[in-house]
C-alpha cells in the first residue's frame, strides 16, 4: 500500500453495450468486499440497462456527467470495445477519471480502450492473448502475463483473469491479509478443467484464431484508428 486507505474508497467501473459481463462482475465481487469501498457502475446513460454480448442486462448507477472522480478506475473488455475506441465522450470520461485516480485498471480488451484514451502510453500492460499485440499500436508495451502491474496501471489478461486482477488490487489497497480473507470468503481455489497451457496446442490455437479472425481484423483496424488520434 502506497497510502492509507480512507473511506469511502470510490471505485468506478465502466459498463457499455456488448461488453463481456464476467470482465466486470468477477472483479465487482472482489471489490465489493473491500472495507470502505463504494462501487459505481457508470455508463453513458443510466436510464436503461446495459446489455452485455451474451444478453445479460446490467443497470448502471450513474452516467458519465454524474461522476466527479474516483480512487480506482476499472474498464472491462468485450466485443463492444470496438465501438468504444471511437467513442469520444467515453474516452473523455476515462481521461477525466484517470487524472486523480490512484489506480487505472482493466481486464481483457479493456486495456485497448485505456490505450485508445492515451492512458497506457509507455506502460507495460496485458490483454486477451488474441489481442495482446494490438497494445503496441497504442503506445503500450505488451506483456503476456495474467496480471501486469506498472506503477499505478493494473491490467489483467483474458476474461477469467479479472478475479486475479481484483485480488492483486485488494492486496495493494488493503493489504495481503485482507485480500486473502476475500479469497477465502469467495472460495477462490482455481482448479482448471484443462491444463493452463492449452494455447500451446497448435490445432486448438489455429481453430480459435480462425473462428475469431474476421473480428480480430476489425479490432486491429480500430486500434490503428485510435493510434492515429493519439
Amino acid at each position: 500500500m502506497s497510502e492509507p486507505v480512507t473511506a469511502p474508497f470510490r471505485i468506478v467501473m465502466l459498463a457499455y453495450p456488448r461488453m463481456t459481463q464476467l470482465d466486470l462482475t468477477g472483479p465487482f465481487e472482489v471489490f465489493a468486499r473491500l472495507p470502505g469501498a463504494r462501487l459505481e457502475i457508470v455508463a453513458e446513460s443510466c436510464k436503461r440497462p446495459v446489455v452485455d454480448v451474451a444478453g445479460l442486462a446490467i443497470m448502471a448507477n450513474s452516467s458519465f456527467n454524474e461522476v466527479a472522480g474516483c480512487e480506482l478506475l476499472f474498464v472491462p473488455g468485450g466485443p463492444g470495445q470496438l465501438e468504444l475506441m471511437d467513442d469520444g465522450p467515453a474516452l473523455d470520461f476515462l481521461r477525466r477519471m484517470a487524472v486523480q485516480a490512484r489506480y487505472v485498471t482493466s481486464v481483457c480488451t479493456g486495456s485497448l480502450i485505456l490505450g485508445a484514451a492515451g492512458l497506457l502510453t509507455g506502460y507495460r500492460a496485458t490483454s486477451h492473448w488474441l489481442s495482446l499485440d494490438q497494445l503496441a499500436l497504442l503506445g503500450a508495451i505488451p506483456v503476456e502475463e495474467r496480471v501486469v502491474v506498472d506503477r499505478n496501471r493494473f491490467t489483467g489478461a483474458g476474461v477469467s483473469s479479472g478475479i486475479d486482477l481484483a485480488l492483486a488490487l485488494a492486496a495493494e489497497i488493503a493489504g495481503e491479509d485482507e485480500a486473502r480473507r476475500i479469497a477465502l470468503a469467495i472460495e477462490y481455489q482455481p482448479a482448471p478443467a484443462f491444463p493452463p497451457r492449452d494455447r500451446e496446442d497448435p490445432r486448438l490455437v489455429a481453430e480459435v484464431r480462425e473462428k475469431t479472425r474476421a473480428f480480430q481484423e476489425k479490432r486491429v483496424a480500430a486500434a490503428r484508428r485510435a493510434a492515429e488520434r493519439l
